[in-house]
């Protein structure tokens, strides 16, 4: 049982196994069927005691004879454990040559779901050689490790599947990765960090800047419900209509209610999805920005003295993607040289301890009053703090940190 318990590999735990039952109940021959993916009355040997050189069965089932018809069928398809005292073979039996020379045999059917899918024939010259008292045993034992060997082999294909579905979504991720800006621009007055982390391989979470006439700049921030491949996939398809608004000009309102009726449209109706959004314009010239709230957390506004911390408020409309007739407000905040803009996703709130409190907002603003220095080492300290909160336990929503530090 050590030994087998170190096998990672089905093949050689079944010849491990086999190696140690034969010396401990020895018999002369011995058969391996199995009926896995086969109609009746068709059969394949995956073993045999005759063959010089091993199968495996999982990886060459190519390899493997198969018959439809004889005295194995009728066993395995019996679904009975079966003691033959004297072994008669007919001589058009298509596996005669597997049991020739025997004169006892015991099937040991295998059971899966209750069908004996697979069965041990053993063998030997003598008659009668087999106690029938050990027959309980002997199913008791080949069940319990044609369970254990199934369940290895469910394990290295799910573990295939695993590394196949993580194969995938790496790509997924590095497609939504590849629509966030790869680098931040550049924008009067302004100085601009971004962070970015995902609970899984692709995220749901997005943000982007657009370049407006008169020098101003639309910032975007969202997160779409859900996580994974689903998420990553509305998110892409919401930086798509974001960008197809052929006049960006217009308060940040228009371009909610756009992707907002797109969305509702086409994707989001009959999924139940939505996205949060938050968009500002901001102008350089007088640090001020207007913008416009589809559910988004507000952001916080670091005040210059650095001694408060207050959300940007707006009467937030619904997210997008749920009533495509929502209607969106408009608001204004001008900025002060010093404060700090911060916007964010509830992956940054809703962070938890490992007691199960939530870090929430009053928290998040009182980590926001202790950060200094440029908006890199703001969003940093931030979410060291966030990660401190956490005690490093596991991200179980996307964070995006956004910080913008007024000049």
């Amino acid at each position: 049982m050590r030994e087998l318990s170190r096998q990672t590999d089905p093949q050689l735990m079944v010849q491990t196994y086999s190696q140690r039952v034969r010396k401990v109940l020895p018999t002369d021959a011995f058969l391996a069927l199995s009926r896995r993916g086969l109609e009746a009355p068709r059969y394949r040997i995956t073993r045999s005691s005759l063959w010089d050189e091993p199968i495996n069965p999982w990886k060459q089932p190519d390899r493997l004879p198969i018959f439809d018809r004889g005295l194995l069928g009728r066993l395995i398809y019996g679904d009975e454990p079966v003691i033959i005292d004297d072994l008669q073979i007919e001589p058009d039996d298509p596996a005669a040559s597997f049991l020739a020379g025997n004169r006892s045999l015991v099937a040991v059917p295998v059971y899966d779901s209750g069908v004996a899918l697979n069965m041990t024939i053993l063998l030997k010259k003598e008659a009668a050689a087999f106690n029938p008292e050990e027959l309980p045993e002997r199913v008791w034992m080949g069940n319990l490790f044609g369970r254990a060997t199934q369940n290895l082999v469910l394990s290295e294909e799910v573990r295939r599947a695993y590394d196949m579905v993580d194969r995938e979504l790496k790509v997924v991720g590095d497609i939504q990765r590849s629509l966030l800006p790869t680098t931040l621009p550049t924008i009067p007055t302004l100085d601009l960090a971004a962070t970015y982390q995902t609970s899984q391989r692709a995220g749901g979470d997005y943000y982007d800047f657009f370049p407006l006439p008169g020098g101003q700049w639309g910032v975007l921030i969202a997160d779409v419900s859900g996580h994974g491949t689903p998420a990553a996939v509305l998110m892409a398809v919401t930086h798509s209509i974001a960008h197809t608004l052929a006049d960006p000009k217009g308060p940040p309102s228009r371009l909610l209610s756009f992707v907002n009726r797109r969305l509702a449209a086409a994707y989001t109706t009959d999924n139940g999805s939505f996205v949060t959004a938050f968009y500002g314009v901001y102008d350089p010239s007088n640090r001020r920005l207007t913008f416009s709230n589809a559910g988004h957390p507000p952001p916080r506004v670091r005040q210059a003295n650095g001694d408060s911390v207050v959300p940007l408020h707006a009467h937030p409309g619904l997210p997008l993607g749920i009533d495509p007739q929502e209607t969106y407000e408009d608001f204004s905040a001008d900025l002060s040289p010093g404060d700090t803009l911060v916007l964010y996703t509830d992956g940054i709130t809703e962070a938890r301890a490992p007691v199960g409190d939530l870090l929430g907002t009053t928290r998040f603003d009182d980590i926001l009053s202790r950060c200094t220095g440029s908006a890199a080492e703001i969003a940093a300290q931030a979410l060291a703090a966030v990660g401190r909160f956490t005690e490093g336990g596991p991200i179980t929503d996307d964070r995006t940190l956004l910080v913008a530090k007024v000049s």
